[in-house]
């Protein structure tokens, strides 16, 4: 399954990609994660991230619009990528906080974009992209942001609220939604794992039969290896 998160900071949308990753991994799947589209790259080492939250706001433009180009090969190339953010993360963001001089966002992002990118991607065919709007109750989404604070937050308590509006009408226009290859998932009240599971089954009516078989697989809760006997495919757990 080729998957996008998209959604409102502290929704859940990191946590569901970590659980997707490792559901993959442990089926011996390979992936390609991103999460690393958020102002500044939480990818990058501490001195970089300070680095790029005080760089000119032309620069910070065209790397981003480089780099959300970039993501349409990636994402018509890897059979999993874990997408989170993309291109919809950055036109709320830099629209809402491009003249907050406390903002690591720009105002001059190129918006013309937005559905090219997502028109590239749909011109592949690919049978098994889904785009998934994280989102959860404005309680819960500041509770979240008192309890576990990012060391670089973008949204700000006063202003949750609007931000999701702002989610809700970019999701509803872009051409994914009207593809109907978007899935809404609500995290408010759930354990990880309750919302993961919801994943899941939302997203079964979008993927291939063979994800649908990856997912029906047993396979052991430990590190195991692959072999074939006689020509049968055998999980033998490590001892």
């Amino acid at each position: 399954m080729r998957s996008i998160f998209v959604g409102v900071e502290y929704a859940g949308k990191s946590t569901l990609i970590d659980l997707l990753g490792d559901y993959y991994r442990q089926r011996k799947v390979r992936i390609h994660g991103d999460d690393h589209f958020t102002i500044p790259d939480s990818t990058l080492s501490a001195p970089s991230r300070e680095i790029m939250v005080g760089l000119p706001e032309d620069i910070k433009e065209r790397m981003q619009r480089m780099q959300i180009h970039y993501h349409v090969d990636i994402i018509k190339k890897y059979a999993c990528p874990l997408i989170a953010g993309w291109h919809i993360e950055e036109a709320i963001y830099a629209d809402f906080y491009g003249d907050d001089p406390d903002s690591p966002y720009y105002k001059r992002y190129a918006y013309q974009f937005q559905r090219l990118y997502e028109s590239q991607v749909l011109e592949a065919h690919l049978p098994d992209i889904v785009m998934f709007h994280v989102t959860a109750s404005d309680e819960e989404i500041a509770r979240r942001m008192r309890e576990n604070p990012h060391e670089y937050p973008i949204v700000r308590e006063g202003d949750i609220a609007e931000i999701k509006r702002r989610f809700d009408r970019e999701i509803e226009q872009s051409l994914f939604t009207h593809a109907h290859r978007t899935v809404v998932l609500d995290t408010t009240g759930k354990t990880p794992q309750e919302s993961f599971d919801e994943l899941l089954a939302l997203s079964e009516p979008l993927v291939t039969m063979g994800e649908v078989a990856l997912r029906n697989m047993e396979v052991p809760q430990g590190e195991y290896e692959v072999k074939y006997v006689n020509g049968v495919r055998q999980m033998i757990p490590n001892p």
